[in-house]
């Protein structure tokens, strides 16, 4: 006899319908899973064979013949334990087959209990496109699971509760709909930075429009600081973001069972040793990287010049498309990554050019310089100098202006661009009929930018990126047509030294 249990499985941060399907035929005994299984699936042959036992059950001394189908795609993880254990169970005919339009997911413990699995995000958002109804799940993932509106999970602490609502014998209670709660204010406050007025206009800019930026600036003069406390004026999330960004973090686990939802943009600040793959994604089996991971959000990248050269241009590309394509033996992978790229360093080696203090040769300051290219400073929109703090500001008993009137208007500009353009599309994001369209120049302004342009030895792609900052600062100031004013100050943050 066949059996077909639906389940669920991932492909890239996607969901993926998987029918499980088990056959017990005579001949010698034997349990053979199909289907393109890892490591992981096929070791289920072990646990669920425990998991029956300890159920109550007699595992068939037949001939199993396990297949997960579409057999042609790779099937990864523990999270296909449940589905086999009842597709045996209904091929012996120990129970009744379950209802068509019910999936099944759970990781199987030797006493079979559930445990909860990675990426039941996305896989509850495709059991919707697919005609599922109900979904039964390891009672930890339930509440990131009901996010999917129109779903009915029903969360499981064992074996023993599914088979009891199976048979209508004790019927499981449905998780309730996730309602994310309003995310509490960020522990760091723009409040507390003392001096650097220029340096946080830039921030506020490029939190306005979605703009990359690099601060550059001696040792001790706030860049990280400053740059960590970036969320605490990033715009809010759309539903649609939380979405794209939850889905990320859950395929690789690092979703709260709390919060499953996240409500507040990415921030994401790997170290400098990082790999190629660690930054971009991949690895034997593909993982989205640090560049995916900032979705929505931001990517730090403190000490700059430290990054292996590799790393830094691979992220070239994805800066441009907003997305980030893996290619393996296999097949490919494509994972978004539209975030906003934000950078420190120190001038030189020493970190004191061009000072009295610095002790670098001329030699050695190109030489520091040159290990971030062109073509990737070029891809930076805003470029700060982050001067050293000076003693009076230091000692000054004034505090800032505080995070949430920044983030104010912030929200403003975006909301600006959000009417303009109908979707969250935001300012740095635009393409050539966009800036064509909405980042068009008066005389003055024109003639500004014609000086600037050979002075400044711009670049095409620089020339579109100084016109999306003046579009971004024409609508902090209160959305009217860009001015010579608004296109001076972008100009401004192109001529940092770097």
């Amino acid at each position: 006899m066949v059996s077909r249990i639906r389940s669920l499985g991932l492909r890239g941060i996607g969901g993926l319908e998987v029918s499980v399907e088990c056959f017990l035929s005579n001949g010698l005994p034997g349990f053979d899973i199909v289907g393109l299984p890892d490591a992981a699936v096929k070791e289920s042959r072990e646990r669920v064979r425990a998991a029956l036992k300890n159920c109550g059950f007699e595992f068939p001394v037949r001939r199993i013949t396990v297949n997960l189908a579409p057999a042609d795609i790779r099937k990864e993880g523990s999270l296909y334990d449940l589905p086999i254990l009842l597709g045996l169970l209904a091929a012996s005919g120990s129970v009744p087959p379950p209802p068509g339009d019910a999936a099944f997911v759970g990781e199987l413990s030797l006493e079979g209990g559930l445990r909860p699995v990675t990426g039941i995000l996305p896989m509850a958002l495709d059991a919707l496109r697919g005609g599922i109804t109900e979904l039964f799940v390891p009672a930890e993932n339930a509440r990131e699971a009901s996010i999917a509106e129109g779903l009915t999970v029903y969360p499981a602490t064992c074996v023993q509760d599914i088979l009891a609502h199976l048979d209508c014998r004790h019927q499981l209670t449905p998780a309730p709909r996730y309602r994310p709660h309003s995310g509490g204010g960020a522990s760091l406050d723009f409040a507390d930075v003392k001096g650097q007025s220029n340096v946080k206009r830039a921030l506020e800019i490029a939190a306005a429009g979605g703009h990359n930026i690099l601060l550059v600036g001696p040792p001790g003069a706030g860049k990280s600081m400053l740059a960590r406390r970036l969320p605490s004026i990033l715009p809010d999330m759309s539903f649609d973001e939380s979405l794209e960004s939850s889905a990320i973090h859950s395929v690789v686990g690092l979703t709260s069972r709390e919060e499953p939802l996240l409500t507040r943009r990415p921030f994401r600040s790997p170290h400098h040793t990082i790999s190629v793959a660690g930054l971009a994604g991949g690895g034997t089996v593909p993982r989205p990287g640090e560049i995916s991971l900032s979705h929505n959000g931001v990517l730090f990248l403190d000490e700059l010049p430290e990054f292996q050269r590799d790393a830094l241009e691979c992220m070239r590309q994805p800066l441009e498309d907003g997305q980030v394509t893996i290619v393996r033996v296999s097949g490919s992978l494509t994972y978004p990554a539209r975030f906003m790229l934000v950078c420190a360093m120190n001038p030189c080696r020493c970190g004191f050019f061009p000072s009295s203090r610095c002790t670098c040769s001329q030699n050695s300051v190109s030489s520091y310089r040159g290990r971030v290219s062109g073509p990737l400073l070029d891809r930076i929109d805003i470029h700060v100098e982050v001067p050293a703090v000076t003693y009076s500001d230091l000692i000054s008993k004034s505090a800032g202006e505080p995070s949430a009137d920044i983030r104010a208007r912030v929200n403003a500009a975006r909301a600006i661009q959000r009417a303009r353009y109908g979707s969250d599309v935001c300012n740095a994001h635009l393409d050539a009929a966009g800036r064509a369209t909405h980042c068009r120049l008066d005389e003055r302004g024109d003639k500004i930018m014609s000086g600037a342009f050979e002075r400044l030895g711009l670049t095409a792609r620089s020339y579109d990126r100084v016109l999306k900052v003046a579009r971004t600062i024409a609508d902090l100031d209160g959305g009217g047509d860009v001015t010579s004013s608004h296109l001076a100050e972008a100009l401004q943050f192109r001529q940092a030294s770097t």
